[in-house]
Parts: structure tokens; sequence; C-alpha cells
């Protein structure tokens, strides 16, 4: 007696498959994102040799700063680490102490963050402002500020150097914290013009419906979503102050009680060439600030200069 039209299966091959389709062994599976380990070997090969070649003269400058004068004027760095071994702190000492390094260090300082955080905040005002506010003459103005970008720092020193005159500003902090607000603003408008103008519209016109007002959405929308393209910012502007030296020599170099690391470190060698062995200190420690702000900020410096250079 049959059971046709039964819903159970039976352990045997299902119908319509052939016993040797069920009897032959599972096909390979291809894995996805597999690659080549030679190809990878290479490129993590050619990664770290470019990272030696970019560390080999900051680790000679190190090495050099810790070597009596008589050494760095007689052997190469290298010559360093064969016995015996000669290293010294007094180059710093002197430096820190002979030369009057640590009131310059001081006077970066006081040059630097103010000359970063007043352009970056004018600087995003003016781009959320040409990216979302409609007002006559917008996009002329903005070619203009963008045209800027162009003219040379050394064709618009003598202005600012006459400016600063008439003002009665020279030789005193606020005469670099203009200077390098205006020769900064340009870039950072146009960095973060274009950072605003890849937000989605929608977000601003929802905030709009809701009763949000343009200072609400900046401060609220805006500007917390441009954290990467103002930390990027950051970056660029205070390493470009810090280790500024034309602008500070024009408008401060005459006055040590207010000049920057870079006026003070140019000075440490006279004109016969005499104290050259003191910059490698000096020089070591006027790029440890840099180098910490750097690595504080660059986990948003790719993201911040994608998206404010291509997009918009």
């Amino acid at each position: 007696m049959t059971t046709g039209g039964s819903g159970l299966a039976g352990p045997g091959p299902a119908v319509g498959v052939s016993e040797a389709a069920v009897n032959a062994p599972p096909r390979p599976v291809a894995v996805a994102g597999r690659r080549n380990p030679w190809g990878r070997l290479g490129l993590h090969l050619t990664l770290a040799i470019i990272a030696i070649i970019w560390l080999l003269p900051t680790v000679s400058l190190f090495v050099s700063s810790f070597r009596p004068a008589n050494e760095i004027n007689t052997s190469g760095w290298w010559n360093a680490f064969s016995l015996p071994f000669q290293f010294t702190t007094q180059n710093y000492f002197d430096v820190l102490t002979r030369n009057n390094l640590g009131t310059s260090f001081l006077n970066s300082l006081i040059i630097s963050i103010p000359a970063t955080v007043i352009p970056i905040m004018i600087a995003a005002f003016a781009a959320y402002a040409f990216a979302w506010m409609s007002f006559p003459g917008r996009d002329i103005l903005f070619v203009l500020v963008v045209g800027l970008l162009v003219v040379p720092l050394q064709a618009a020193l003598i202005p600012v150097l006459q400016l600063s005159v008439n003002l009665g500003i020279v030789g005193t902090f606020p005469a670099v914290w203009l200077a390098h607000t205006a020769f900064g603003l340009p870039f950072a408008i146009f960095l973060l013009r274009n950072f605003f103008g890849a937000m989605p519209r929608e977000m601003f016109e929802s905030a709009s419906i809701d009763g949000a007002t343009p200072t609400t959405a900046f401060f609220r929308l805006a500007l917390p979503l441009a954290v990467p393209a103002i930390a990027s910012l950051v970056i660029f502007q205070f390493m470009w102050v810090w280790n500024d030296l034309l602008v500070a020599l024009v408008l401060v170099g005459g006055f040590p009680q207010v000049a920057p690391m870079t006026v003070t470190i140019a000075n440490l060698v006279d004109s016969l060439g005499r104290g050259w062995h003191l910059l490698t200190a000096a020089a070591f420690i006027s790029t440890l600030l840099p180098l910490i702000v750097f690595f504080g900020l660059q986990r948003y410096f790719v993201r911040g200069i994608l998206g404010g250079s291509v997009k918009g």
C-alpha cells in the first residue's frame, strides 16, 4: 500500500536530484577579501622605508642636540653610537638659561594661541553666512575672499607694517595677532565654507520649520558637525604661526621682550657662525609643541581636509 501525497521526506535523495550530485564533494567557497600576502608585504615594506626616511632628520636632530660642540663640529651624528659614548645636556642648558629662550617660548604661546583662535572664530561665522545665508553680492564677495589666497605674503608686509605704525602697535602682540588673522582668514573661510556647504539642506530646513534662528542653527547644528574641519584648521594655523619668522621679524623683531622663539633661535648664531651647535637643541625644543598639537588632533585631520576641499 503506497502513501503517495504524504508530506514526510524519506532518507533518500530528493526528487529530481541525481545520486551523483548528492554524493559530490562540496565546492570550495571563495573567501571574500583574500589578498595576495606578497602584495601586503611589499606595501608594508614600502611604508616602513618611507617612515624611516621621514623620521631620519628628526632622529639626527635629536641625537645631535645631546652631543658636545666639538663632536658636532668634527663628526657626523651617527658616530654618537660608537664607544665611548659622549652625550651631554649642556646644549639645552645653554639655550634655556643664556639665550632667553624660556621667555621666547612663552611669547610664542601668547602669539600663537590668539592668532589661531581669532581667525578661526571669524572664519566660522563668515563661512556659514557664505554657505547658508542669502545676501546681495554673496558669490562675488566669496570669490574676492578666495582670490586673496594668491596674494603673496611678502607683497603685503610693507602695507601691514605701515598700518601697524599708524596704529602705534608695532612691537606689541596685537600687531602680530592682526597680521596672522588677516593672512589666515582667506584659507580658513574657503575650507569651512565648503565644509558647511556639504551639509544636508534638509537639516537646516527642518530646524527653520521648528523655529530655530540662523544663530541657533549655527551653534547647535553646523558648528558641532564642523569639528573635523575646525581641528584641521587649528593644526594648519597653529603650526604656521608657531613656525613663522618673517611676520614676527618685521613686526616685533626689534623688541626682544615680545620676540617669539623663531626670532630668538635665528639670533643664536652670530655673524661669524659661532654657536650654531645650539641650533640643534633649540630647534628640537621648538618642534615639541607643534608635534603635540598635531598628534592630538590628527584623527580629525584627513576628514576635515577632504570634507572641506572636495565638497561644496
